[in-house]
């Protein structure tokens, strides 16, 4: 089991001998390289851009051991099954397996034969694990799923802090960090606590142009479910729910309206988990229904939206989970629907979350944030990949630049929230910025605050009124908010060149649950593929990933069965061609899908 124990020539020869890719995807190469020359790499990519290779591939040219650090056991367990699929020698060891696998499995990677060892940072960073792994060969180590190092990002996890050790007790060896969803903030902490800031940070981009965004306001949620569900019948599709209740609700209303929707939530069976999930990776035109415990590692290409019936948690989960929409480059589409119940529950949650008031406050301001996205005025995505740190130009591709809405001369009133903001000293969130503008007594108001000269002077608005336009401003970078400190608002140089009277700011007028317009875009036609044997193929590749008890996508990915479903290879050498039919692949696979491919008429 594995490739031989030779060194490899190169990385071209492993990236087409054993993943069966003809060309690196945009970034893999510069970390591949880097890492090849010992230096420390951190590198942020999107969703779906191949993370995985630029790890796996050095470990593979390098030879001797490489550490790969993941927190979840699932994840690792599929990784290591697809590798494995790929000639790789590869092993994990995990509170999922027995004793005596887990023996087994050290008992490999001790001996030398195992090339890649997979390993969650609790069980890595026990003191008898590093003593042992000091005795070995180890070339690399990588840390995927980085962002949960840092105390700044969402996903903050304690555990994975500990790795901050790594680079001392493994001092010549190259360190890895991989992820695809960390701004600015979080990615400088990342490199300051796994690599005293010696590492080259290299970030492919986030975006994904071909994803059309669209935020509404919620009246009726099943009708405006419905009512997108037929403009997309007969398309695969994720409808993110916020709770398992309304992910079977939904799933049985979408099922009642003709739309074959299935559930998925951590409350239900594993077998019925498993068994939803792999129908909606083989089949066509199932709408999965889920809970944010489906997405991770879902590699389905060919699915053409993500709807979002309840507000995300941040801006970096709805990226994450909008990224698993159009992966095959065609058009997709990602709405979301949002109302004040929803910002409700999500202070709830983090009201309630077991973590320090600093942590709660930061999470206040990525929920502001996320509120900013779905109150944007101008360009969406503008917005959201400057979150990530990324500038860009208008899209023409969301709502507000398909539908450019009504816009109002709002510069006197954005003067006094800067002066707000401003005069309370960029501290304090929207509500007490709000209070000072309308006047309320309170006590924090009761103070100097009370002495400013903008106390009570918007008075004549309502406080939603406020809010709307605060999440304008800051969604047109007049303000941002602190993440890394009080989580209160601060002025942006827009809203400075404001203050100066170098400039002016129109805002959306208020419409409390105002409707956004719908986008009659035609539903996106499938890739061109003979799709009665790309059904075939999906199903002999269910097959094959139930006898070998993986998911089907370790099997072949979608992307490399429409490859086949295009190609029709006639032989092993065709089949060689295949994209990601490498030579154990080609090996193990090639005569059962040339008979399937064979069998079925031209």
């Amino acid at each position: 089991m594995g490739l031989p124990l030779r060194k490899p020539d190169s990385k071209h020869d492993i990236l087409k001998g054993v993943f069966g890719f003809d060309d690196f995807r945009p970034g893999q190469e510069a970390a591949i390289d880097a890492l090849l020359s010992g230096r420390n790499v951190l590198t942020v990519m999107p969703t779906g851009s191949g993370k995985s290779l630029c790890y796996q591939i050095p470990a593979l040219v390098l030879g001797g051991l490489a550490i790969v650090v993941s927190p979840l056991v699932a994840l690792m367990q599929d990784q290591v099954a697809a590798l494995r699929l790929a000639g790789v020698a590869a092993e994990t060891i995990n509170s999922a397996r027995s004793r005596e696998e887990n023996v087994a499995a050290w008992r490999r990677a001790a001996s030398g034969e195992t090339r890649l060892l997979y390993l969650a940072p609790e069980r890595l960073m026990t003191e008898r694990m590093l003593e042992a792994l000091a005795r070995l060969d180890v070339r690399l180590i990588a840390i995927d799923e980085a962002h949960c190092v840092s105390q700044w990002g969402p996903a903050f996890r304690p555990e994975y802090r500990a790795l901050s050790k790594l680079a001392g007790l493994f001092p010549n060896v190259p360190l890895v960090a991989l992820t695809a969803t960390a701004d600015e903030v979080t990615r400088a902490d990342i490199a300051l606590q796994l690599f005293d800031n010696r590492v080259e940070t290299m970030v492919q981009g986030f975006d994904r142009p071909n994803i059309a965004l669209t935020v509404e306001a919620k009246h009726n949620t099943n009708r405006q479910l419905l009512d997108f569900a037929a403009r997309h019948k007969g398309e695969s599709g994720i409808v993110y729910c916020l709770s398992r209740k309304k992910t079977e609700k939904t799933a049985a209303l979408l099922v009642e309206n003709g739309v074959r929707a299935l559930a998925y939530h951590a409350g239900m069976d594993k077998e019925a988990r498993e068994a939803n999930q792999n129908s909606f990776m083989t089949e066509p035109a199932v709408v999965m229904v889920a809970t944010i415990a489906f997405g991770m590692g879902i590699d389905k290409a060919d699915v053409r939206f993500v709807f979002h019936t309840d507000l995300p948690g941040s801006l970096e989960a709805y990226y994450q989970e909008i990224g698993r929409a159009g992966r095959d480059g065609a058009p997709a589409e990602a709405h979301m629907l949002f109302g004040l119940e929803d910002i409700r529950m999500r202070r709830v949650f983090i009201d309630q979350e077991d973590a320090g008031e600093d942590r709660k406050r930061r999470e206040h301001a990525r929920l502001n944030m996320l509120l900013a996205y779905c109150e944007a005025s101008r360009c969406r995505r503008r917005l959201l990949l400057s979150y990530f740190g990324e500038a860009s130009e208008a899209c023409g591709n969301c709502d507000p630049c398909r539908e450019p809405s009504e816009r109002v001369d709002s510069t006197e009133d954005a003067r006094k929230v800067l002066m707000a903001v401003q005069g309370t000293g960029a501290r304090f969130g929207a509500t007490h910025i709000i209070d000072v503008l309308t006047g309320a007594r309170t006590a924090r108001t009761e103070g100097a605050h009370a002495g400013l000269a903008v106390f009570g002077a918007g008075a004549a608005r309502k406080k939603e009124e406020w809010q709307s336009l605060i999440r304008q401003m800051a969604g047109d970078g007049l303000l941002r908010h602190d993440v890394q400190g009080y989580g209160g608002l601060e002025i942006g140089e827009k809203g400075r060149a404001l203050l100066r009277g170098e400039a002016t700011f129109e805002s959306r007028p208020f419409r409390p649950r105002a409707k956004a317009a719908r986008d009659d875009r035609t539903a996106t036609e499938q890739p061109e593929a003979d799709q009665p044997l790309l059904a075939s193929l999906k199903a002999l590749r269910l097959r094959l990933a139930r006898e070998r008890r993986v998911p089907p996508y370790v099997i072949f990915s979608d992307r490399s069965l429409i490859d086949m479903a295009q190609r029709r290879p006639r032989n092993e050498s065709e089949f060689g061609e295949v994209h990601g039919v490498g030579a154990a692949k080609l090996k193990d696979f090639a005569a059962i899908f040339l008979g399937a491919i064979g069998a079925h008429p031209q």
